[in-house]
């Protein structure tokens, strides 16, 4: 077990000398309005004191050499090897790929003679496929270091549209922007899902999270673009109904990231879902309830008062929930017991292993455990009263969590 919640950002893992640079992002925790990104929905991640750190000297020549410590050490391929101008991607999955994403859209942004040759040197305490952002910290922390490296002197915003093109327009992977902003700009953020994808910091960071792995790996590759073709396949289904009023098709569309979900009352559709197959119609109670009880969060995290809204008996049970906790880290952690619910049921992403370490952590104490990242595996994440997070730690862990960690609100992603 490992207790980081001590670690700071200075504690690399490399020894600065007058011919490296060093760069660091961090993992994030997916705390409100999971599955929600890809749907243009806002969302809140928070960042970790889990970070990748790379280390990179400058080379004479075009080429990069890339070495993985993490894989080197448990026997896995660790190297990679590309020169600019030059680039192709290899097998689906390779870890090189994230770095030639990022220098291949560089190149097509004209930048080519900005770019040197490196080697670089990469030791990462995200665990990969674990609901923890570990392919966005890696993005992060390599456009973060070939920013200063190679003088390009983009902003925060850039570097993270930079991550994000990387991994879904180039890799083709269908995430959202969740995981890189939130890589990028550290703390906990509201990051607006639709252009111009506005970033507010929420002021409440002294929240301690205790993180646990599944030891099971997930794809958000595999995830995703099934329940994106499923909400697509309802759509369809609302659009070409003649059942379904125009004015509830004006909020709508045929492609998940079309509709207007945040002005959509599920009582005004809820009708028009029994049109659809039980799971279909699921996925959208599942949108609209996320996203309501994402909204209690964000006022709790701004220090406002939430009041219910008119007309949404769907949302009876969270108010019940929340309506008799006294402390606002009480209540936030009901809402996330209320997400992961809907995760579980009307998603369908848990597991027997998931449940059986969130029940655990419950037990121990915790005010709420969800699922963070894609599901079907993963990671837990648990917010909890400081007192009790060695507790809830071990509780985790003797439920059949692989590892464990303990973690307050990380900084963003810098040079050291």
């Amino acid at each position: 077990m490992n207790n980081i919640q001590s670690l700071k950002i200075s504690d690399t893992p490399f020894t600065k000398s007058d011919s490296n640079i060093i760069a660091s992002a961090p993992g994030r925790a997916d705390f409100l309005n999971t599955h929600q990104d890809y749907k243009g929905l806002p969302v809140v991640p928070a960042a970790l004191n889990l970070r990748t750190y790379m280390s990179c000297e400058i080379r004479n020549d075009n080429v990069f050499e890339v070495r993985s410590l993490d894989f080197q050490r448990a026997g896995e391929a660790f190297q990679d090897q590309f020169s600019i101008g030059e680039i192709e991607y290899l097998k689906k999955g390779w870890f090189g790929n994230y770095f030639r994403a990022i220098v291949k859209i560089l190149e097509k942004r004209g930048l080519s003679k900005k770019l040197r040759g490196m080697r670089v040197y990469v030791k990462s305490q995200v665990p990969v496929a674990s609901g923890l952002a570990s392919s966005a910290a890696l993005e992060v922390a390599f456009a973060t270091l070939l920013n200063k490296a190679c003088k390009i002197n983009y902003n925060q915003r850039e570097l993270a549209e930079l991550a994000y093109e990387a991994e879904n327009v180039e890799l083709g992977i269908p995430c959202g922007r969740l995981d890189q902003y939130g890589s990028t700009f550290g703390g906990i953020i509201k990051l607006d899902c639709k252009p111009p994808y506005k970033i507010e910091k929420l002021p409440m960071e002294n929240l301690i999270f205790v993180i646990h792995d599944s030891g099971v790996k997930h794809s958000t590759a595999e995830i995703h673009p099934l329940r994106q073709r499923e909400i697509n396949d309802g759509l369809k289904v609302l659009m070409e109904s003649d059942q379904v009023p125009n004015k509830i098709k004006n909020k709508l569309g045929y492609r998940y990231d079309e509709p207007d979900w945040e002005k959509i009352n599920e009582e005004e559709i809820s009708e028009y879902l029994n049109l659809l197959y039980d799971n279909v119609a699921d996925r959208f109670r599942f949108t609209l309830r996320m996203q309501r009880s994402t909204e209690i969060a964000i006022d709790i995290l701004k220090n406002k008062k939430p009041k219910p809204k008119e007309k949404e008996p769907y949302m009876t049970q969270l108010w019940e929930r929340i309506q008799n906790k006294f402390s606002e880290i009480e209540i936030l952690g009901e809402i996330m017991n209320y997400q992961h619910q809907l995760l579980k049921e009307l998603y369908n992403l848990s597991i027997i292993k998931l449940e059986k370490i969130r029940d655990a952590t419950l037990e121990a104490g915790a005010y709420g455990t969800k699922i963070s990242g894609a599901g079907m595996g993963g990671s837990l994440i648990s917010i909890v009263d400081p007192q009790k997070t060695k507790t809830i730690l071990e509780a985790g862990i003797s439920a059949g969590a692989k590892q464990g960690w303990i973690s307050g609100i990380g900084e963003e992603a810098r040079i050291h």
